[in-house]
């Protein structure tokens, strides 16, 4: 039988397990650290959890709720969880979504959809009365700058400003009232003559 040596036994080393030991748990740390890093931050997570719930009751029990309750709760939503909400709706629909790494300092741009091949900017407005036309004139520029079409999607009301401005825009679309409710409750819905 082979001896052991006692310093050697005492350190860990031939055959001693700690040293695998202390490499697993650190192994472990590591994947924990890194799935959530993935998962993204705290305040993420926590939006989009609201943005899920949000979403299940409208198009769920709520969905026959009138819509001036529905604009009326969507409004006094988090406006980044509002954000979150229309993406969710979105890919529930089956469109591919890009979120923004961040919510702060994104020049406007809220996320961003592929629908049927094509590449679309996401503003998301929670307004209580008239959009305002140099909020839609600034995306439309965003917009115009990248190459690419644009949805403005909004809780208020459409002026006659605003709608003479997106008609001389024709590569953004406002997305409201009815509208907003159908892509809610996951009911039709056109977008450049592509359903959804």
């Amino acid at each position: 039988m082979a001896a052991v040596d006692p310093a050697a036994a005492k350190s860990g080393v031939g055959g001693g397990g700690h040293s695998h030991l202390w490499i697993f748990v650190i192994a472990l740390i590591l994947i924990g650290l890194l799935a959530r890093r993935m998962r993204g931050p705290a305040s993420h997570r926590w939006r989009r959890r609201q943005a899920r719930t949000m979403n299940r009751q409208l198009s769920g029990r709520d969905r026959d709720q009138p819509p001036g309750f529905v604009f009326a709760r969507l409004r006094g939503m988090d406006p980044l969880a509002f954000e979150e909400l229309l993406l969710e709706c979105f890919e529930r629909r089956g469109c591919k979504v890009v979120r923004n790494t961040r919510y702060t300092g994104d020049g406007g741009l809220d996320g961003q959809v592929v629908i049927q091949g094509q590449t679309w900017l996401i503003q998301a407005k929670r307004y209580a009365t008239s959009i305002r036309p140099e909020h839609v004139d600034a995306f439309a520029a965003l917009c115009r700058a990248r190459k690419v079409s644009g949805l403005f999607i909004h809780t208020g009301r459409t002026g006659p400003t605003t709608r003479a401005l997106v008609e001389r825009h024709d590569h953004i679309e406002i997305i409201s009232g009815e509208r907003l409710l159908a892509l809610i409750h996951g009911g039709a819905i056109m977008i450049r003559g592509m359903s959804l």
